[in-house]
């Protein structure tokens, strides 16, 4: 079976046909005006095991994903605490934090990170190839695209240009040809009701209120617009015709649609062939949002429950879904992972240990290995299918624990497959950290030797009597993430 996608261009399910030898894969990046939450890491991770699959079937990937570090949103917060005194200055910060996020969650990188403030030159190149072309209009120092002059204007979010909003602040819809018309450029910086707007604090004003990077260019001191930056950095960095354009469902309009149409204007070529938007995630009903105010840090999830659990997470529901946020979500999420790490684990002490035999083997298990394959195979080959994909490896699990319950002996070589399996499907491709999840051998031991000290100090407090004592060990052992069991042989334990 070969790879097919939901197309938002078409609205079909297609096969996926790169247009070169290399897939050329962009992702809209954060604005980053403020830490990352959950949501936006939503979009990070299917796109990353989009990358992943790809190239598990064999073909090289070239990832771009951009950073808006030029906002009105990124200047509201300029001298905030101790955010920065500039604009640029702010979104650095963010992005160093943005960045951790990313290594946090075990994604893996991107060919290049590209900055809007690093391509002005690359963007006023591109308006005036749209100002030459007929495309768009100087108007006060601003330009806009003229949405009448694009024949397609609308193919992507299927709107008719007569019933679409406005788009833009009010004071640009008097300068503009037509109420849909967009800024590509916009004169002077960021106004001071802008910034009030987007204030997150009571801050006042003042006389001198930040008005954010400017550049000098052919229409005089000015800005990016928001939809261009995407369509010069992916044409930078990649080519003017991409195979895959990943991002929120929220981005088609106007956005995608705006990106679409200024790229094949001045272009003359088709954009992207594939669009795939994920679906929102939401909690209590609503989408999960920074202005909202319901959102949960990407930091803050981690510290609590871990890269794996919130992989497992995300890959519970498809790419094109929305999703729900909640404790129970987030607590099935953790129990699903630990059933796939205990069987992972359980493999792995039953293929390394000596009771693995050669000669023992047992077909219940090898044919779950090659169905789990199999199917987790045909889910990803279906619309990226993350859901059904773990299913087949918790169907493995299933598998793995029966055989290790089951006897004395092991199949030692079904029990090496089954492992290989984890590895390679759910560690290469979902992108979850079976094992020590990334420590090293000796790391891994030396934390296995203190965990016995602490054990051991504990079995000491307990035998003086001091049971409040052992009790705060094993309750700081646990806040760790490592849970005691005790026995009638001692205490065991497990992360």
């Amino acid at each position: 079976m070969t790879l097919s996608v939901t197309n938002t261009l078409t609205g079909e399910r297609e096969e996926f046909e790169p247009g070169g030898e290399e897939v050329l894969l962009y992702v809209c990046g954060l604005t980053v005006s403020d830490d990352a939450h959950l949501g936006h890491a939503r979009v990070w991770t299917h796109a990353d095991v989009m990358h992943r699959w790809l190239d598990h079937l064999g073909y090289d990937v070239r990832h771009v994903e951009n950073f808006t570090d030029v906002n009105e949103k990124i200047v509201a917060r300029v001298g905030e605490d101790d955010l920065g005194e500039s604009e640029l200055a702010v979104a650095e910060g963010f992005i160093s934090s943005v960045i951790a996020d990313m290594r946090g969650l075990n994604l893996k990188r991107a060919a290049v990170y590209p900055r809007v403030s690093e391509h002005v030159p690359e963007i006023i190149d591109l308006v005036e190839t749209l100002i030459d072309r007929g495309y768009a209009y100087e108007t006060n120092g601003s330009v806009y695209f003229d949405v009448t002059e694009f024949e397609d204007y609308g193919k992507l979010s299927n709107q008719n240009l007569d019933e679409m909003e406005a788009q833009g602040d009010p004071d640009e819809r008097s300068e503009k040809r037509h109420p849909a018309d967009f800024a590509l450029w916009k004169a002077d910086g960021v106004s001071p009701s802008d910034v009030a707007e987007h204030r997150k604090d009571d801050r006042p004003l003042g006389e001198h209120p930040p008005s954010g990077e400017t550049w000098d260019s052919p229409w005089g001191e000015g800005r990016p617009g928001w939809h261009i930056e995407c369509s010069a950095m992916s044409t930078t960095h990649l080519d003017d015709t991409i195979d895959i354009h990943v991002g929120g469902h929220d981005l088609v309009f106007p956005h995608h649609e705006n990106e679409i149409a200024q790229s094949e204007a001045a272009t003359g070529q088709q954009f992207a062939r594939y669009w795939l938007h994920t679906g929102l995630l939401e909690t209590a009903g609503e989408k999960m949002s920074s202005s909202l105010g319901n959102y949960f840090y990407v930091a803050d999830a981690l510290e609590e429950f871990g890269p794996n659990v919130i992989r497992t997470f995300y890959c519970s529901t498809n790419y094109g879904s929305k999703q729900t946020y909640s404790e129970a979500s987030m607590a099935e999420a953790e129990e699903r992972w630990e059933r796939l790490e205990r069987a992972y684990e359980a493999a792995v002490d039953a293929c390394d240990s000596v009771d693995a035999r050669t000669k023992v083997e047992d077909d219940d298990l090898r044919t779950a290995v090659e169905t789990a394959r199999t199917d987790f195979a045909t889910a990803m080959n279906d619309d990226f299918g993350v859901r059904e994909a773990t299913a087949a490896l918790l169907e493995l699990a299933t598998a793995v624990n029966r055989h290790v319950d089951g006897g004395d002996e092991y199949d030692y070589v079904g029990l090496r497959e089954a492992v290989e399996t984890f590895e390679e499907l759910g560690g290469d491709v979902l992108g979850l950290g079976f094992g020590s999840e990334g420590a090293s051998e000796g790391e891994a031991h030396l934390a296995d030797d203190l965990i016995e000290l602490v054990l051991d100090v504990r079995e000491a407090e307990r035998d003086a009597g001091n049971y409040d004592r052992a009790d705060d060990l094993r309750d700081d052992l646990e806040a760790l993430g490592i849970e005691v069991e005790d026995s009638d042989d001692g205490p065991t334990y497990r992360y």
